[in-house]
């Protein structure tokens, strides 16, 4: 592992840019899906792309809740697959702008890794997955070249720098 002369940034930055991956992983894989993507499913025992989201998105209510000192989780009903797509940015965004604040964490950095980022990445990947077998695979790419920057929480993320077939 390469090492740098970097001062190590603080736990607030870093939960910052893990958010910055979350939309750009998410971006991408939530991009140019079939019409019938939402709905898809790969088994009986399998949560369909649109549940998935919506978990997502859960994730990030609750994930806003416990920066604010916290403890309340949802199960919501999923919307459409456009309704989730933007409450995917939106609830990100939120997230990202009180962590972008001063106002305490009322749970660690730690937590909110282990917990809610964590768990949304694992289900952006079970979506990309689920699209490769939906026959609209998502490309790889090199994810540590890629330009995220803290704050774009946003559906428009900066063009994939080299993907894979």
């Amino acid at each position: 592992m390469a090492e740098t002369n970097e001062p190590a940034g603080s736990a607030r930055e870093l939960l910052r840019h893990a958010v910055a991956v979350v939309a750009y992983r998410g971006a991408k894989a939530l991009r140019g899906v079939p019409a019938t993507f939402a709905t898809f499913t790969a088994g009986a025992n399998t949560r369909q792309p649109i549940q998935i989201l919506a978990h997502v998105n859960d994730l990030y209510d609750w994930a806003l809740w416990m920066a604010k000192g916290e403890w309340k989780w949802n199960n919501s009903t999923p919307g459409t697959w456009e309704a989730e797509v933007a409450r995917f940015h939106a609830g990100l965004a939120e997230f990202d702008t009180y962590l972008e604040t001063t106002a305490p964490l009322g749970h660690s950095a730690e937590q909110l890794v282990a917990g809610p980022i964590a768990d949304s990445l694992t289900h952006i990947g079970q979506i990309n997955m689920l699209r490769r077998i939906a026959g609209s695979p998502v490309k790889g790419e090199s994810y540590a070249k890629a330009e995220i920057v803290a704050g774009r929480v946003g559906p428009e993320q900066t063009p994939p720098k080299r993907e894979f077939d």
